[in-house]
């Protein structure tokens, strides 16, 4: 029995929602501490491709060296709390119980954790709330894959944890195959999250396409992950920038869609409010992962190897824009 375009077209738009929820589905990683979800959150039955369970974490052990770093209190209290975002594999994501955060950050902040013999009170928050809240006080830490930039160092400290950067990604049918001058957008729709390096890139550069005659690009601003994906699935967006490790995972389950390149490369790091007394302590134990393998185990199972750092670093300046 033969199926008519448009109802192949919903079927294979359902699908691709389901694959996207299931991608998205969290409980703290290795730390047994429950997690705070967002309002509205659920889980999706099935995944396209299991997410990664290996225990990275458990055989961590306490680097007294970088403990004595830490500020007094903290020691004593012996907790921190943490803001994690959630979105796309290998940073976070949401196993299909709609409870339980799994990646690349959740197990680096739990071995962090571990290293200076703290416990993390988890909470999930969106993308764009987190800084502003480390300022606030309300956490002491956050994660969610945040860029190193010169913007930001105005008002947050970081320990950096991997390099990642910009990228981009489109249908598998775009006549696109990179993105290597932003004027190559003009006249297109492109998506990105909000808040985000990305968003502030593109629309920091929107007035090139005016600039070189062209019609300028369109900013197309997402508070989902799910819902960037849809938007260029159903053809409301031609071109995604996001994360490069994000994306690079993201077109390996979606059908339909390819990573086109990397743009830029970032420093990416665990986020404190500016004037920081726990920057030492987490640059320690970072270095401390990395020393005794826990690191390179960790990247490896999140696949993500290719974005290892030398050493941490403290709010190091931004890694160079591209000239075009």
């Amino acid at each position: 029995m033969s199926t008519s375009p448009t109802t192949r077209t919903k079927r294979n738009t359902l699908a691709f929602a389901l694959i996207t929820a299931a991608a998205l589905a969290l409980t703290a990683c290795g730390t047994g501490e429950p997690v705070t979800a967002p309002a509205g959150a659920a889980g999706q039955a099935g995944a396209p491709d299991a997410l990664p369970t290996e225990d990275v974490v458990s055989g961590v052990r306490k680097n007294e060296a970088a403990a004595k770093l830490l500020p007094a209190d903290v020691r004593q209290r012996g907790t921190l709390t943490l803001a994690t975002a959630v979105g796309n594999p290998p940073g976070n994501a949401y196993l299909p119980d709609g409870k339980t955060v799994v990646g690349l950050d959740a197990d680096l902040s739990a071995a962090v954790a571990k290293a200076l013999g703290l416990d993390v009170k988890r909470e999930v928050a969106a993308f764009e709330t987190i800084l502003p809240a480390l300022g606030s006080g309300k956490y002491d830490v956050g994660t969610g894959n945040f860029g190193v930039t010169e913007e930001r160092r105005k008002t947050i400290d970081f320990v950096t944890y991997i390099n990642d950067g910009q990228g981009f990604a489109a249908r598998a049918d775009s006549e696109l195959t990179a993105v290597t001058d932003l004027t190559q957008l003009c006249g297109l729709r492109v998506g990105t999250g909000a808040g985000t390096t990305f968003e502030q890139t593109l629309e920091r550069n929107k007035a090139r396409c005016a600039a070189a005659g062209k019609q300028p690009y369109e900013v197309n601003v997402y508070n989902d992950s799910a819902a960037i994906w849809m938007s260029l699935q159903q053809g409301r967006t031609d071109v995604v920038m996001s994360t490069i490790n994000g994306l690079r995972y993201a077109v390996k389950q979606q059908p339909g869609t390819k990573f086109l390149n990397e743009y830029r490369r970032l420093d990416v790091g665990f986020a404190f409010k500016k004037g920081t007394p726990l920057a030492p302590a987490f640059q320690a134990a970072v270095n401390g992962l990395k020393a005794d393998g826990s690191y390179d185990r960790i990247l490896r199972k999140w696949s993500v190897t290719d974005s290892g750092i030398a050493q941490s670093r403290i709010s190091p300046p931004e890694l160079p824009a591209p000239t075009k």
